[in-house]
């Protein structure tokens, strides 16, 4: 009985420096270099980022603290603009001007009116 259990191909080192040269090349394809060699080309480019020193995946994790420049404050917002609102009943129309800041209030006098 054979089994179908696929194992991982293991390169030695002397294999991986020779398709790596061979990637270097100038005009050189990783896609060709692999396939020349019977290697997936994923498996090249994650060869490739470990000799270049750079993660293989993802960004590097950093624990430091980054400082990151902000730009300068503006000026702050103008004063918001008051809740107006227009009630009209028949021929009778009322506009009301309310602070933002009390809006909470404005609510509570409306359902007043309203009852």
């Amino acid at each position: 009985m054979t089994s179908d259990k696929k194992t991982r191909r293991r390169y030695s080192e002397l294999k991986k420096a020779q398709v790596l040269a061979e990637c270097s090349e100038p005009g050189a394809s990783v896609a060709k270099v692999a396939m020349a060699h019977g290697i997936n080309a994923n498996v090249v480019h994650r060869w490739r980022q470990l000799s270049l020193g750079q993660a293989p995946t993802g960004l590097a994790r950093t624990s430091e603290f980054i400082a990151l420049p902000l730009p300068a404050p503006t000026e702050p917002a103008a004063v918001a603009p008051d809740v107006r609102v227009e009630l009209r009943r028949g021929p009778v129309s009322i506009t009301v001007a309310w602070p933002v800041s009390a809006a909470a209030e404005l609510a509570a006098w409306t359902r007043e009116l309203l009852r």
